[in-house]
């Protein structure tokens, strides 16, 4: 039964058949005027599926392609005949013979080109020779090719950014879930007393945004623009460097979130944690703050928390590059020069160690990627000694193989520039990667990685002992006596690059020594080693080792590899004595560690110029308000204030003012408020006298037993920073509200205090201020609060 047609295919029908009774010359004529709109039937089966789409909603859905398919069928059975008995059949058959002599014409064309191949090489090679300068040009396209290709390598991807993903396949969906109702439950009555809404969720790629953190706006005073080519210019000096065909971004504070950034610094050196969730109220996405606050809770070995606030300074660094750069598709970079982005590289670091102590193996290399390609050139936290290792775990080990080929034989630029190939992770890791495809393919043979580990071991023989030990695979006593397997544990009497070689050693031996403890790689492990030594002392050189120690001659790429280490302080302490002293003693932060060498901007005067003061805009009367709730009486509140005036050390270190050092006073033991009324009389006019505990911030790299960390008390559970107004436009009102709230819980405690104090302070305070009412009236005022 022919299938049924629509109103427009009878139309068509009644038209081909009209041109089909016209005479032969006028058909030919017509068709070599209009071949086109009837010569391909697949085109014409498609628009008669869309018409009976549009004109016949009644029809099945599913039957729409058999209709389409036999129309199809129709028209192309005509062109197979001889004599076509229907004249609307004729056209379609005629259009092969049209198009024949341009295909015709296609193969000549081909033909002459395949002639004149020789004669294109000759012209090249004759301008090559003529014109040398078109050499360089020849270079830089290759380059913007190993580019294109080394950007396919390090695109991320997204589905594999997800850690809780990975839980489930390795603990399935039920405990996941139950392990988040768990935390949920106990933390609901707090989200729902500060008026957070339970169902909040919010977009991400690299986290999974937390409802308890509140609602963020597309920026919180971060924005991200492009290097300009000037800019582009200082960073490359040289512009045959691959890195020169890169697109280079940064990351830009407002005016606000410089005035937070400044008063972050201010609270770092007053050396009090409270004071930075003063700062996170003002900004609750405030970068800094947020890895500050990480790095405090890991100190106590709060590891869930220390995780949260990671993955909130990505997430405030995420909203940042919307709409601008892309850090998926491998091909943008972002200026570790500038200290508005190495907050967004160090969250990244942190994030890879964290996952890894997880057991996220391949959530950690996609993170260890991205970071990767942010720098590949220069590697600024030396993620590619994470990768050496979680690209083997996670089975990712053909992508490491790529990377060696595409940096493999090929000298670097610059000296700032890093090969993974002439590293000594890279090359043992290569062995294993090799191995195991060696495996899964069923061969029997191991040709080609025992040749690579062969190579990396007489490239670098000092991973062999410190592998062996840590594996407990034995090794005759003759290699065990060789030179070049002797064992360094600090960089004594070494060059900077050699103490660089035997600490990466060190690392790789530490951290990738399970992948060797398998019995087959034992085996194969212990069989080359015991008998690589009559090649070791054949070899005079060798030119991985060269490429490394020439590599390592560059102070910014050994600047890399000890800011991976102080990244990784709890875990590999052993390997400081490997550091130089000057860097170890050097002044950093916990939130921007071992600042490059290189750097454009850091956190001074010039970068906070024209910065908002955020707690300068507090109004007065609102102090004065919250001071005379906490001491009503005028005469002792005057005292107060006279002695925070004319201490102008104090206004740097107590961002709250006036109102902050009464709380810090009502805190205090009775001899250490005595000891500090003291000082603060008898340091007025000089320059001021600092509160009590200043000194290094918690989580700044302390030294050995300090016990600092001890003494923090607990912080405030999740979400307690957006427990206070956050945002700059909040009414007044409302702020002044709040702040009485707070003050007046503890005015009581304040003044017990305060009463018990004695005599002699306020004699000392009387007589450095100068107040015209008598010493026995004030105490008399004082006391009267007994």
């Amino acid at each position: 039964m022919p299938a049924r047609i629509n109103k427009r295919q009878q139309r068509e029908q009644e038209e081909l058949f009209a041109l089909g009774n016209q005479p032969a010359a006028a058909v030919d004529a017509d068709s070599e005027e209009e071949p086109a709109p009837i010569a391909p039937p697949g085109f014409a089966a498609l628009s008669i599926a869309e018409d009976d789409h549009v004109g016949s909603e009644s029809d099945d859905e599913t039957s729409k392609p058999t209709k389409a398919k036999k129309a199809k069928k129709k028209k192309k059975k005509p062109a197979a005949s001889d004599a076509p008995t229907n004249p609307q059949q004729a056209k379609p058959a005629e259009a092969p013979k049209l198009q024949q002599p341009k295909s015709v014409k296609k193969g000549k064309g081909k033909e002459k080109k395949k002639d004149g191949l020789d004669d294109l090489d000759t012209a090249l090679a004759e301008l090559s020779q003529k014109y040398p300068e078109l050499q360089s040009v020849a270079a830089s396209s290759s380059s913007t090719t190993r580019n294109a290709s080394l950007a396919s390598l390090l695109s991320v991807s997204v589905s594999n950014l997800d850690a809780e993903a990975e839980m489930r396949k390795f603990f399935g969906a039920r405990a996941v879930i139950a392990a988040k109702s768990s935390e949920t439950s106990s933390s609901g009555v707090s989200k729902k007393r500060r008026g957070v809404a339970p169902t909040q969720t919010q977009r991400s790629q690299l986290t999974r945004p937390h409802p308890s953190w509140g609602m963020i706006k597309q920026r919180e005073g971060l924005s991200s623009r492009p290097l300009t080519g000037e800019e582009v210019q200082q960073k490359i000096t040289d512009q045959n460097s691959p890195a020169a065909a890169d697109k280079w971004w940064t990351v830009e504070y407002s005016k606000r979130y410089k005035g937070v950034t400044k008063t972050f610094m201010q609270a770092v050196s007053s050396g009090d944690p409270e004071t930075l969730w003063r700062v996170l109220q003002k900004l609750p996405w405030h970068g800094d703050t947020l890895l500050q606050l990480a790095e405090v809770y890991r100190h106590q070995e709060e590891y869930s928390q220390a995780v949260e606030y990671v993955d909130r300074a990505l997430f405030s660094y995420e909203r940042a590059f919307l709409g601008s750069y892309s850090f998926t598709n491998g091909l943008n970079r972002l200026d570790f020069n500038r200290v508005e982005n190495r907050p967004f590289f160090l969250a990244l670091h942190r994030q890879v160690t964290d996952l890894q102590r997880r057991g996220c193996i391949r959530t950690a290399f996609e993170f260890g990627r991205l970071l990767y390609s942010l720098e590949p050139w220069t590697d600024p936290h030396g993620v590619l000694f994470h990768l050496d290792f979680v690209s083997i775990k996670s089975g990712m080990g053909q992508w490491l193989l790529d990377v060696y080929a595409e940096f493999a034989g090929v000298r670097t630029v610059s000296e700032d520039h890093l090969n993974p190939s002439a590293l000594p992770g890279w090359a043992y890791a290569r062995a294993l990667a090799l191995f195991a495809r060696e495996k899964a393919g069923g061969g029997q043979s191991l040709g080609s990685s025992t040749d690579a580990l062969k190579q990396a071991m007489l490239a670098f023989p000092e991973v062999v002992p410190l592998l062996a030990d840590k594996c407990d695979i034995p090794l005759s006593p003759e290699l065990r006596g060789h030179k070049a397997f002797r064992i360094q544990t600090d960089g004594i009497g070494l060059s900077p690059a050699q103490s660089v070689l035997h600490l990466l050693s060190h690392l790789y031996a530490q951290r990738s020594a399970p992948l060797w403890k398998s019995a087959s790689h034992m085996k194969w492990f212990e069989s080359i080693a015991n008998g690589i030594q009559p090649s070791l002392n054949a070899q005079r050189s060798n030119s991985t080792r060269e490429r490394f120690l020439q590599m390592y001659s560059s102070t910014t790429l050994r600047y890399s590899v000890y800011r991976h280490i102080l990244v990784l302080e709890q875990s590999f302490r052993n390997l400081t004595p490997f550091i130089p002293r000057s860097v170890l003693l050097a002044k950093q932060l916990a939130c921007d560690p071992l600042p490059p060498l290189t750097a454009s901007s850091e956190y001074n005067d010039a970068f906070f110029a024209g910065a908002e003061e955020i707690f300068s805009v507090r109004p007065r009367r609102r102090d004065a308000r919250a001071l005379e709730r906490l001491i009503p009486d005028a005469g002792v509140r005057a005292q107060i204030e006279a002695l925070f005036d004319a201490n102008p050390g104090l206004a740097g270190q107590l961002p709250g003012g006036v109102v902050q050092l009464v709380q810090m006073m009502a805190e205090m033991p009775d001899e250490a408020l005595d000891d500090m009324m003291l000082g603060l009389a008898m340091g007025a006019g000089e320059g001021g006298v600092g509160v009590p505990g200043g000194g290094g911030m918690p989580g700044g790299l302390p030294m050995e037993g300090d016990n600092d960390m001890q003494d923090l008390e607990p912080m405030p559970p999740r979400g307690a920073a957006e427990a206070a107004p956050a945002m700059a436009d909040e009414d007044e009102s409302e702020e002044e509200d709040e702040d009485e709230d707070e003050y007046i819980a503890v005015s009581c405690f304040l003044m017990s205090d305060l009463v018990n104090e004695g005599a002699d302070v306020i004699v000392s305070a009387h007589a450095h201020t100068g107040c015209e009412e008598s010493v026995e009236q004030v105490l008399g005022r004082w006391r009267g609060y007994g």
